[in-house]
Formats: structure tokens, sequence, C-alpha cells
């Protein structure tokens, strides 16, 4: 079912050639130019300007996913709490189970 197809080489056609061998030629070095004169820099500035509609997104945004992380955290915790006392009711009846049995005999 998943088999790969694999190509095959078919013979060649035609006349085959020999590679040519290239010869290595000398590298002469030409004349260096000085490097060119340096730029002033740009006055700094902030690449990124943000508009008071852009700061409240990205507040609101921020608190969302803060909002968001917790309520998933917090509901975690109450899984894991919910689970532990869970167990350890079993652990008090199977407790209470054994001792009973063992007072009957």
């Amino acid at each position: 079912m998943l088999r790969p197809k694999i190509p095959t080489n078919p013979a060649p056609t035609g006349a085959v050639v020999r590679p040519t061998v290239v010869e290595p030629t000398a590298i002469v070095p030409s004349n260096q130019t000085p490097p060119p004169a340096s730029v002033a820099p740009a006055p700094a500035r902030s690449a990124v300007q943000l508009t008071p509609g852009a700061v409240l997104a990205l507040v609101g945004g921020g608190t969302a996913v803060v909002l968001v992380v917790g309520a998933v955290l917090v509901s975690m915790l109450l899984a894991v709490a919910i689970t532990g006392a869970s167990v350890a009711v079993c652990a008090v009846v199977l407790r209470s189970l054994l001792n009973a049995e063992r007072k009957q005999r």
C-alpha cells in the first residue's frame, strides 16, 4: 500500500562525452580602493510608535491573557484538590471496612 516509487535510471542515449579538464588560472590582485566614508547615523528614534488605541488594545489583550491563564491554573488546582479529597475519602472507607472485618473474626 505505501511503497515508495524508486525512479529507475534509464540507459544513456547518444554519445557519452568525457568531462573536460579545467586548468587553474593565476589570481592577480587588483588595486585596493579606500572604504567609503561613513554615513552620519540617523537620529535615535523608537521603531514602533504606539497610538493611544494601540496601547489600549495591548493592555486589554494582556489582561485577557492573564485572566485566561489564571482561570486555567485555578481549574487545574481545583481538579487536583477534588481528586485528593476523593482519594482520601476512599482510603477512610477502605480502612473502616478492613477494621470492621478484623473485628468480626
